[in-house]
């Protein structure tokens, strides 16, 4: 099972957080996706299985949910999936609902603790930039947090990722398509020359600038990165929208994979 097998696969970076645990100070992982590593997707309980690992050798665990973040994978955050919570989490994007550019960073008590003190005692942890707080950015993720307060998010989420999963069925049949992956409404397909050995196409025949090419005269903006096309739609995006843009992502899979 996929559980197993990301059980086998952690043995092997247990190791080298063993071997190097005296000299690391923290692990930081994007819970669940790997998204500009090609939309590579894991199993929660290797994210869980670092948890318990990092706790056992004294490591501190950061989440990146810059993308998983705010509902994307299906849950309010991607650690969510595995029941952990990192020591430092970090976050942007759909906490503005992608209308201007805001981060936070938030770490557990022990850690602010770790910093807190007097001036005189060197202690704290200074540190600003001069576009720090600024109130359009926080009064749109006040906005965005409060739609996701009032509204059925986890449902709208589902739903719609059920749908893109049934849209996209005929990339499961594609014979230049390795891998159709999905976690909640991120969605990536991976193509290849030899799907059943995954023998990626050479860099330099460019076919994810092909599909983003033929994607764009039909009204869609895809992103490639390399081999791999994924959406990412917005969660106000409607099944009729939705559904053009999988038909378009099909279309944009047939045109890049000709020979």
């Amino acid at each position: 099972s996929w559980e197993d097998y990301s059980r086998r696969r952690f043995a092997d970076a247990r190791q080298m957080l063993e071997a190097h645990a005296d000299t690391l100070a923290a692990v930081i992982v994007e819970p669940l996706v790997q998204c500009a590593g090609g939309m590579r997707m894991f199993h929660p309980i290797w994210l869980k299985l670092l948890r318990e690992a990092c706790d056992a050798l004294g490591i501190h665990l950061i989440a990146d949910e810059i993308a998983t973040g705010f509902g994307r994978t299906g849950q309010l955050f991607a650690c969510d999936h595995a029941n952990i919570t990192p020591d430092f989490i970090c976050l942007s994007k759909g906490i503005t609902g992608g209308t201007l550019p805001l981060a936070v960073t938030l770490t557990n008590e022990r850690v602010y603790e770790a910093f807190y003190d007097d001036y005189a005692t060197g202690k704290a942890f200074l540190h600003s930039h001069s576009y720090t707080g600024n109130p359009l950015a926080c009064a749109a993720a006040l906005g965005t947090l409060a739609v996701f307060d009032q509204c059925n998010w986890m449902a709208i989420v589902r739903g719609l990722g059920q749908l893109m999963w049934t849209q996209t069925a005929a990339l499961r049949q594609h014979p230049q398509v390795a891998e159709v992956r999905q976690q909640g409404m991120i969605l990536a397909v991976e193509l290849a020359q030899s799907p059943h050995q995954r023998a990626p196409y050479p860099a330099a025949d460019r076919r994810g600038l092909r599909a983003y090419q033929h994607a764009l005269t039909r009204g869609v903006l895809l992103r490639p990165l390399g081999n791999t096309l994924y959406l990412m739609p917005p969660y106000v995006i409607t099944a009729a929208e939705l559904g053009r843009v999988c038909d378009v992502l099909i279309e944009a899979v047939d045109v890049a994979t000709r020979p």
